[in-house]
């Protein structure tokens, strides 16, 4: 793929370290900037390559496999960072470290209000995955904070859309369409996000679950109480409740979650856990979206193979199954999940056996007609990410 080798990219062979849901790239580039990204696509499209985009590398076995991949483009060198603190704005490069931007942010007392999944992952990753930890309680999810993208077509041409004013409110549609996409529409170049002030403390309240009657009635007293909890997470063993605020204003608020959730076996800490908000990296690894009232019986009901975590409010529970567990009992748990209405259950990473018994990692997709046209309007040769997403967009 000699006519790939553009100026400002610097290319090379691609190996089994590359592979995306086990398929190895020909070739990886590196663009050193959005411009020479612009460059590398164009060529792309010239030569008829198929591209998929790698931030940090933690999601490559997440999504569906590539029907074919050409060229990976590395994005490692879109990283910078223009903090606009007074203004609660930041536009940050999609190849920049989550962990080197919030280390920036927290120097100036501020965040981004997102709980990453994943250890090691990009700005640009964690927007195309377009998956949100515990606190999208408060702040909603990763795309409701972003206020502009730039982002390049399969074309090669840059466009961007929203800006770095938070009451700006063009082009939101197109960033939101972007976030959670795994670069089948285009590849993220940059993003403007809106930030929050750093909460002078923080408390977590968490209580066993001791049967699924008793999570539900902590839950419905929580509810009843005034105490507006930054995250409300369960899992097979716990409940917790993460509370923000002063350190005086926390101390009737920690009384009164305890009362509402019982103070048998509770704990209060005053700072996360370091593993807060992050997934099993190891395993084939599904989410579950539900009415919120379900929640606890789906989390209480997991046999011993699979545990589980969820966000209360958002009806979301990550089943995170044990390495090696049989394809069968995969299959058989997103069964039984899917044939519920009102809920759904999508595969993130599956292990190689998994994928190779055919396993569906969607189920029903509700829109893909219309999902379709988008991808035959972004990209009309199919060549971004293809067999990636849902319906083998």
């Amino acid at each position: 793929m000699k006519d790939l080798d553009v100026e400002g990219v610097t290319l090379w062979k691609g190996t089994e370290a590359d592979a995306v849901c086990g398929v190895v790239p020909d070739r990886v580039a590196r663009p050193k900037d959005t411009e020479a990204l612009g460059r590398l696509l164009a060529a792309a499209r010239a030569t008829g390559a198929t591209v998929t985009p790698r931030g940090g590398g933690t999601a490559l076995d997440w999504g569906s496999p590539p029907r074919s991949l050409d060229l990976m483009v590395d994005t490692s060198a879109l990283s910078w960072i223009d903090h606009n603190a007074g203004d609660l704005v930041v536009e940050v490069g999609a190849g920049t470290p989550l962990a080197e931007l919030r280390r920036t942010l927290a120097d100036a007392g501020q965040r981004l209000s997102y709980d990453p999944l994943r250890v090691g992952g990009t700005v640009g990753g964690a927007l195309a995955t377009g998956v949100s930890g515990p606190r999208r309680l408060l702040a909603g999810g990763l795309r409701d904070l972003v206020i502009g993208m730039t982002l390049v077509r399969a074309d090669g041409v840059v466009a961007r859309s929203g800006g770095r004013v938070v009451k700006n409110v063009a082009g939101y549609d197109l960033a939101k369409l972007h976030t959670g996409g795994y670069g089948t529409l285009g590849v993220i170049a940059s993003a403007a996000f809106r930030l929050h002030p750093l909460p002078p403390a923080v408390r977590v309240v968490s209580v066993p679950l001791r049967s699924r009657e008793d999570t539900e009635r902590a839950l419905a007293d929580l509810r009843a109480t005034t105490v507006v909890p930054a995250a409300v997470e369960l899992d097979r063993d716990r409940l917790c409740v993460v509370l923000e605020g002063t350190a005086e204003g926390l101390v009737p608020r920690v009384e009164e979650t305890l009362r509402a959730l019982g103070e048998d076996g509770a704990e209060v800490a005053e700072e996360l856990p370091e593993d807060w908000g992050l997934l099993p990296t190891e395993g084939t690894l599904a989410r579950v979206l539900a009415p919120p009232a379900e929640l606890p019986g789906l989390a209480c009901d997991l046999d011993a193979d699979v545990r589980g975590y969820g966000s209360v409010p958002a009806g979301t529970l990550y089943l995170a199954f044990a390495p090696g567990t049989p394809a069968d009992v995969v299959e058989k748990r997103l069964a039984a999940v899917r044939h519920v209405p009102d809920r759904t259950a999508v595969l993130l990473r599956a292990e190689p056996h998994v994928r190779e018994a055919g396993v569906d990692p969607w189920g029903e997709v509700p829109g893909l007609s219309l999902m379709r046209a988008v991808k035959d309007s972004f990209d009309p040769d199919h060549r971004l990410s293809p067999g990636r997403f849902a319906g083998g967009i």
